[in-house]
């Protein structure tokens, strides 16, 4: 028996170590094929990932969802470019930033995205954020007013302004799952198994995740159809991305900084600044409502439905989303004007 379960311990061990080493080379080869599509730049003692585009005022920032880079604003950005300068840029731990030198608190996040606006320009800003964005532009405008000129806020997680019992649980889960798959992407499982899913072996993948439960493989296999949507070019970029530990540690530190960045926003009760809302068209009528109350919060705010659309409105209705935002940046110059006449 001594004998089977040192035979059994040093299987483990040599898979490994086979499995760490899989792992480095893997990440070193990436890190050559894939390297940042923009510029590391120094803010707030650490380098993070921002890609410039285009060129106009006010300057166009988008600021991604809660776990997501740069990259999710690939059909949205380039068209933004053509009329206006065009900035995007990934959060400490996420897409081709540094991993997070310090804990995700509201002030550090807003503290960062400050210094990403300044590097961008020198002038107000419209502000574009997705899902957890939406939060962090939302606090930011409400503190830094003279940075803003405007903001385009996509699919809001109003519920989660409140926290609830059940929130609290779902949460739990999503970050214990972070951290499980930071430990497998670090043991090179997460990108063995990414490796068979891409070279056709989709169901050793799918099997592998089901140990997870029923509800992780369903989350998975919806965000994998959300990245589906995005240009072909972008999909090993994204998986070289997923493949880093890093990047699951940071999806953990900013689900758990969701219920304090979400009640930051609830209290953001004014402003007076062109505010668009732009709900998914499969939300129940209950959050529609929520979000139209939230575009009332300025007195230039409105609120629109895309109709077509799930949670990730930048990549079923691209086009709305840009005629959104340059709504946004004629009514932010038109203002400009007259206060300078």
């Amino acid at each position: 028996m001594i004998t089977k379960l040192l035979l059994l311990a040093a299987v483990v061990s040599c898979l490994l170590i086979a499995g760490l080493i899989y792992q480095a080379v893997g990440a070193r080869q990436s890190a050559r094929r894939y390297p940042p599509p923009g510029e590391l730049v120094e803010v707030c003692g650490q380098r993070l990932h921002v890609v410039r585009a285009g060129s106009g005022q006010p300057a166009v920032l988008f600021e991604a969802g809660v776990a997501a880079s740069s990259l999710s604003w690939t059909r949205v950005m380039p068209e933004v470019a053509t009329f206006a300068r065009a900035c995007a840029y990934d959060r400490p731990g996420l897409g081709w930033s540094d991993a997070s030198r310090s804990s995700r608190t509201v002030d550090r996040m807003v503290a960062e995205l400050h210094g990403v606006i300044a590097r961008a320009s020198t002038d107000p800003v419209v502000l574009v954020g997705h899902s957890f964005g939406t939060f962090l532009a939302l606090v930011h405008a409400a503190r830094h007013p003279d940075d803003v000129a405007g903001l385009v806020l996509l699919d809001p997680p109003t519920d989660w302004q409140v926290r609830t019992p059940s929130n609290d649980r779902l949460l739990a889960r999503g970050i214990q799952a972070s951290h499980l798959g930071g430990v497998l992407a670090r043991a090179g499982i997460v990108r063995a198994s990414l490796a068979l899913l891409t070279g056709g072996a989709p169901g050793v993948t799918r099997n592998g995740i089901r140990v997870l439960g029923p509800r992780a493989v369903r989350t998975l296999e919806h965000l994998a159809g959300e990245v589906r949507k995005l240009p072909a070019d972008v999909h090993p970029l994204v998986q070289s991305l997923w493949c880093q530990p890093k990047c699951f540690r940071g999806m953990a530190e900013h689900l758990a900084a969701l219920p304090a960045i979400g009640a930051a926003a609830a209290d953001v009760t004014s402003l007076d600044l062109p505010l668009a809302i732009v709900s998914a068209g499969d939300h129940p009528p209950d959050v529609i409502a929520a979000h139209r109350r939230l575009a009332s919060v300025s007195p230039r705010g409105r609120h629109i439905v895309a109709a077509g659309s799930g949670h990730w409105i930048q990549l079923d209705e691209p086009e709305l989303v840009v005629t959104a935002i340059r709504a946004v940046i004629d009514e932010a110059n038109t203002r400009a004007i007259s206060a300078r006449s």
